[in-house]
C-alpha cells in the first residue's frame, strides 16, 4: 500500500475510550449478575488481541479467557463474503455468560456467524459483543455490538490489532491510509 498513513485516534485517546468501555461492561454485568460471577471472554484472533488484552485489565469480574480464529478478509481490504472458521474450539459454555471481543465490526458477517454459533451450539446463557471499532456504514447484516469504543467511518483503518495484509497490527494507535 503506497498511501500515506495518518493518525485517526491517538494512543492516549484510544486507551481512555477502552477504559470507559470497560466501565460500561462492568456496570452491565454488576446490574444483571453481580461482579462475583465468572465471565468467559472470547477473543477473535488475530485482530482483537491488543484490544482484548487492554480491556481485560479493567474488567472487575473473574475472567476465563478463550480464543477463536475466524476470517472473512484474507489479504484484501474488503470482506470476501464467506467466513472461514480456522479455530472454534471452546470449552463448555452452557449456561455461562460470554463476552465476545472483536477489533472491528463492519459488515457483521463474521460476528453474526460467531454469535449464532455460541448461542445455538454452545448454549451460553448470555452472549454480548464488545468491539473496539464499529463501522456502521459498512453493515450488511442485522446485528450491532452491545458495547463499542469508537465509531469509525468508511476509512480503511489499521493499528492496535487491525492490519493490512498482516502488518501494522503493532501500532499503538488507530491509523488510516489517505
Amino acid at each position: 500500500m503506497e498511501k500515506e498513513l495518518k493518525t485517526l485516534v491517538k494512543s492516549e485517546d484510544l486507551f481512555k475510550k477502552i477504559e470507559n468501555l470497560a466501565d460500561e461492561i462492568n456496570a452491565y454485568y454488576e446490574k444483571n449478575y453481580g461482579l462475583d460471577e465468572e465471565l468467559t471472554v472470547v477473543c477473535v484472533l488475530k485482530g482483537a488481541v491488543m484490544f482484548f488484552a487492554e480491556i481485560s485489565k479493567y474488567l472487575k469480574m473473574p475472567l476465563r479467557m478463550e480464543f477463536v480464529s475466524l476470517s472473512s478478509y484474507g489479504a484484501g481490504e474488503k470482506s470476501s463474503g464467506k467466513v472461514s472458521a480456522l479455530n472454534l474450539s471452546l470449552p463448555p459454555l452452557e449456561n455461562k455468560n460470554v463476552l465476545v471481543v472483536e477489533d472491528i465490526m463492519d459488515t457483521g458477517l463474521t460476528l453474526k456467524f460467531l454469535l449464532d454459533f455460541i448461542e445455538t451450539k454452545c448454549k451460553a446463557r448470555d452472549v454480548k459483543l464488545a468491539v473496539m471499532c464499529d463501522k456502521k456504514c459498512a453493515r450488511k447484516y442485522d446485528i450491532s455490538p452491545d458495547f463499542y469504543a469508537l465509531d469509525v467511518d468508511d476509512k480503511f483503518i489499521v493499528g492496535f490489532g487491525l492490519d493490512y495484509n498482516e502488518i501494522y497490527r503493532n501500532l499503538p494507535y488507530i491509523g488510516y491510509f489517505e
